[in-house]
């Protein structure tokens, strides 16, 4: 008898399901979340920002990880990193001292923080 459950969404051959399992690093997390974002939205890709890797969206900056340990770190509009910043869930992006206000790292490990967030960020960066 054949089953009626759909296959599991993959991506690069992984089970996309199994991404909910606990991510031992941050950089893991945030390439796991990448994977799970470049499935649903082919615009999204891998870059480079500041000499390291990043994930871009059609080009424009999106985010990237663990930037002298500073976590996830997503580009957004200025008023929603000032919101975060606020509620004491986002700090500051300011590599070299500068304060780039439309980015923002949010130091803690969060799957469902980090997704909705870096979902935010893509609608931002290319909408």
């Amino acid at each position: 008898m054949a089953s009626s459950v759909a296959p599991a969404p993959t991506y690069s051959g992984r089970d996309l399901r199994k991404t909910d399992q606990m991510a031992t690093t941050d950089e893991k997390l945030f390439w796991e979340l990448i994977d799970e974002l470049r499935f649903a939205d082919k615009r999204v890709e891998e870059g480079t920002i500041m000499g390291g890797r990043c994930a871009r969206v059609a080009g424009e900056f999106l985010a990237l990880v663990d930037f002298k340990g500073s976590g996830l770190v997503v580009k957004l509009p200025s008023d929603r990193v000032d919101i975060l910043i606020a509620q004491g869930v986002g700090e500051p992006f300011a590599p070299a001292g500068k304060v780039f206000r439309e980015w923002v790292s949010i130091p803690k490990r969060d799957r469902r923080r980090w997704r909705s967030l870096l979902r935010e960020g893509i609608t931002f960066v290319a909408p």
